[in-house]
This record gives structure tokens, sequence and C-alpha cells, in this order.
């Protein structure tokens, strides 16, 4: 299977007291922090990608473009979507998108590269 144009995928976050700004460190409030909003987005890009790249092959993220929009109380329910905008070669690139049903909490771009895993890896450690 590959990946193309069109293709989307999604996560679902039920925020908790550890994915506030207060807990991250990223602010002093008690709402969805931006770091865990950029999380959501990368793995509602993986998403897309899960059965998709071939045996022993992942991507990595390599750039994210995210604009927070609105704010995010413990308790609340969040929805990330990733679409793929274009793959061309390695490089793929997402447009996400982050609501809580009512409002757009978050939107932006993200960009992935597909690489062999195991040599990421043993890049990585050497």
């Amino acid at each position: 299977m590959e990946i193309v144009a069109g293709q989307e995928s999604g996560v679902e976050l039920r925020v908790t007291e550890a994915d506030t700004a207060q807990a991250l460190g990223s602010g002093d409030v008690p709402v969805l922090a931006t770091p865990k909003v950029v999380a959501l987005a990368e793995a509602a890009c993986v998403a897309v990608t899960v059965g998709r790249l071939g045996p022993g092959r992942t991507s990595v993220g390599t750039r994210v473009e995210l604009t927070h929009l609105a704010p995010t109380p413990v308790g609340g329910r969040v929805w990330a979507t990733a679409r793929v905008e274009s793959a061309e070669g390695r490089r793929l690139v997402f447009s996400v998108r982050v609501s809580d049903g009512v409002e757009v909490v978050a939107e932006g771009t993200v960009e992935r590269v597909v690489v062999d895993r195991e040599k990421f890896v043993a890049k990585a450690l050497a």
C-alpha cells in the first residue's frame, strides 16, 4: 500500500491534568498545552501512515507549523485529523486540524520524511 494525497486519519484525546500547560511547563494555565496539541497533530499524521509505508519503514517529523486558536479545559475532548496534501518521494506533507466539536482548536501543516527504521535508530544511537 502507498501514501497518496487525500488519505486521512485521526486521533482523539480527553484532556487530563497531565495534558495541561501547567503540567508540561509551557504556561501556567490549566488548559490543553500547545506541546500536547503538536503531539496530537503528529499522532494523527502517524495514524495515516499505519500499514502504508512498507516493511521496515517509518516516518519522522521534520517540520510543524501550527496555530493554537482556542483553549480546551481539563475534561474536554478534542479530535485531531490529518490529511495527506502531498507525498513526493520520501517527503509527506499533511494538513492538520484539531477540533473540540464546536470550534477549531488548532490548525496547520506537518511535514514528515519516510526512513528506514533500523538505519535511522542505528544512526541516532551511534
